[in-house]
């Protein structure tokens, strides 16, 4: 099957390579930091949330009248009292989170990238501490910097048809409505494949050629957006139970990031044996003959060697015959 099929054989071969670079570990290990940086960022979140508060009154007071409204009596005390101890230490909150933050991304985004070098069959080396750590931090910016451009063509894409069927009066019409839909997956296919594309060619600590990533950037794109409806699902079904809704989100995070994580490092393979099957084969290394010369004896040499041949024959006759 392997030697009919292509395909099958070059998805076998990414196979065996995710396994053989240790593919699930890296996952686990990116799985891990990604759940670790969701408290310190909602950590942050809640700083900046209280920061809002204490600057508009007006909106504080709104707050608290809907937890008197809605809360019992006692709760909504104890509420109100929370909502002022989390103004009063807000600055506390968001410098602990932005650094618990940053420690945890800039793990995450080290073992992201020795997984993504791992899978392109590239040797590991060891980078220096601060240097490396600086490297990493970049990254993350970039990466931050990238999915926020992503999104946000991609947020700018569906307003601006949302604009345009209202001025040219198709908004009513399901027609036009499924059509925006499917603009709009395309373009958030589109950001996530730009995106991928960065991820998988330039995060490995060594250098990949760009055009080498870009079938399986593609392929990426197409499986992320799937992974986010298949979670979505999952969530919507999840939640509908009181259990589900406080153990469901955890849940679903969970399995959603590794996910994520096994699925990018897999297209990595995939598209690592791609390119080493496409790249022309590494030119021979030069053939070194070694020539070694063994001086023989001379003509003077020869001759007395044979003389004393020789006489030494005559002597041995002579004695025989006594």
């Amino acid at each position: 099957m392997r030697k009919r099929y292509l395909w099958l054989d070059h998805i076998l071969r990414a196979h065996e390579a995710y396994s053989k670079r240790y593919g699930d570990h890296y996952a686990a290990a990116i799985t891990y930091f990604s759940v670790l940086s969701i408290v310190p960022m909602l950590m942050v979140a809640f700083a900046a949330a209280a920061f809002v508060l204490a600057g508009n009154q007006e909106l504080l007071d709104e707050l608290k009248g809907a937890i008197t409204s809605e809360a019992p009596e006692e709760m909504a005390a104890t509420l109100n009292q929370v909502v002022d101890q989390a103004i009063e230490s807000r600055t506390t909150v968001g410098v602990l989170g932005l650094l618990t933050a940053l420690y945890a991304g800039i793990n995450w985004m080290s073992n992201l990238r020795d997984a993504l070098t791992a899978q392109w069959g590239l040797r590991k080396v060891d980078r220096p501490l601060i240097s490396g750590t600086l490297k990493d931090l970049l990254a993350l910016l970039g990466l931050g910097l990238a999915l926020v451009i992503s999104f946000g063509l991609t947020a700018l894409g569906v307003g601006a048809g949302e604009y345009v069927l209202e001025l040219i009066g198709l908004a009513e019409y399901g027609w036009a409505r499924a059509g925006l839909t499917a603009v709009a997956i395309v373009l958030s296919i589109a950001a996530n494949w730009l995106v991928f594309l960065w991820v998988i060619a330039k995060l490995p600590r060594e250098k990949v050629v760009l055009r080498a990533a870009v079938k399986g950037a593609l392929i990426a794109a197409i499986g992320f957006e799937i992974l986010k409806s298949a979670a979505t699902v999952f969530l919507s079904s999840v939640t509908s139970s009181p259990t589900g809704a406080v153990f469901g989100p955890i849940i679903g995070l969970l399995i959603f990031a590794n996910l994520v994580a096994r699925f990018l490092l897999m297209v990595t393979a995939w598209t690592a044996t791609a390119w080493e099957s496409e790249k022309p084969p590494p030119e021979p290394e030069p053939v070194l003959l070694r020539v070694e010369v063994q001086e023989g004896p001379r003509t003077g040499q020869v001759v007395g060697l044979l003389g004393v041949g020789g006489l030494l024959g005559a002597g041995l006759s002579r004695l025989r015959r006594k």
